[in-house]
């Protein structure tokens, strides 16, 4: 591994162990694909991958206006992947649609006539998915694996690419950029390579969910304010969604294999459901009334973070839908 600008450099097989022990706080259930588009194949020298990296952080901090990178992770035309976004941060990558997610750029134009990928970008694709696949452990699906052309740009609605949306995997990417194309290209390699893996085991649910409510949350190696902050853990992010495995004296296990506790007092518990509809309306106040300021999806997991009457709040700021089509996890 190779580290500058803030940005480590690891070839796929150590980051799929690399990974495997990165402590993450906030709970994952997405990983979104995209390409770059720009930067591309022919601004790719060999060399250049922090460049490239600390080019795209300039231009998402100082054009979009962002905190940050806007990705967790860049893959590039050679297989090297390179670290972007902190992973106790959401990605800013598709309107709406941030929340819980992990975001992978792949540096490339993968439209139909542009960049033809490399295979070894291809493999590391393939083995970096499926890595996060088992370490959040998510099915591999198309509500968890998710192309940036599903989404609108002007709303973020899930429309399946329908009308309104980049391109962005690529209309060439694994052979295609549509749901369809991601379940018949993509999800049997990532399915095979997660096979040839060692499967998982003594997966243990949480206890409970709660949400962190304070700026910032440290994260201590036991459960007493007089505890050391664990040192491979950094402070945790208003609204990050934390799972729970023990609870002792008002401190909250938030590991199942270490000893990583924070205060309850800067939490509030919050609930796992499942949309049960093909869409559903988020709306800006629990009502009707209320704008529509986005949707969620079938199979889609939300959190619920406050009720009013048969509404739900599933977000820290105003983001409400009817509890009639959610079912509890």
């Amino acid at each position: 591994m190779e580290t500058k600008f803030g940005f480590t450099k690891m070839n796929v097989a150590t980051f799929e162990s690399w990974i495997q022990n990165n402590s993450v706080g906030r709970t994952v259930l997405k990983i979104q694909m995209h390409h770059t588009f720009i930067p591309s194949y022919a601004h790719f020298t060999g060399a250049n991958h922090f460049a490239m990296q600390r080019a795209m952080q300039n231009h998402h901090v100082h054009s979009n206006g962002w905190r940050d990178i806007g990705q967790h992770f860049s893959i590039f035309p050679d297989g090297e992947v390179v670290t972007g976004r902190s992973l106790e941060f959401s990605p800013a990558c598709i309107y709406q649609n941030n929340q819980d997610s992990i975001c992978i750029e792949n540096v490339g134009y993968f439209d139909t006539g542009q960049d033809v990928m490399r295979d070894e970008q291809k493999q590391a694709i393939i083995s970096a998915t499926a890595a996060l696949c088992k370490k959040f452990n998510l099915p591999v699906n198309t509500d968890s694996i998710i192309y940036h052309h599903w989404f609108r740009l002007d709303n973020g609605h899930r429309n399946n690419g329908a009308g309104g949306n980049k391109s962005c995997p690529g209309t060439n990417f694994f052979g295609g950029n549509k749901p369809a194309d991601c379940q018949e290209h993509f999800i049997p390699l990532v399915e095979q390579k997660l096979g040839l893996a060692q499967p998982p085991t003594n997966v243990v649910s949480p206890q409970k969910y709660v949400i962190v409510t304070a700026m910032r949350l440290n994260v201590r190696i036991n459960h007493s304010g007089r505890s050391s902050l664990a040192p491979d853990r950094e402070p945790l992010r208003l609204g990050s969604v934390l799972r729970v495995y023990d609870e002792q004296n008002g401190w909250l296990k938030i590991s199942n294999s270490k000893h990583h506790w924070v205060y309850s007092r800067y939490t509030d518990e919050v609930k796992r459901y499942q949309v049960n509809t093909t869409s559903l309306n988020v709306r800006s106040g629990p009502s009707v009334r209320f704008q529509k300021v986005g949707q969620v999806h079938k199979n889609e997991q939300v959190f619920i973070v406050q009720e009013d009457g048969n509404w739900a709040k599933i977000a820290m700021d105003n983001r409400w839908v009817s509890k009639s089509f959610l079912t509890a996890f």
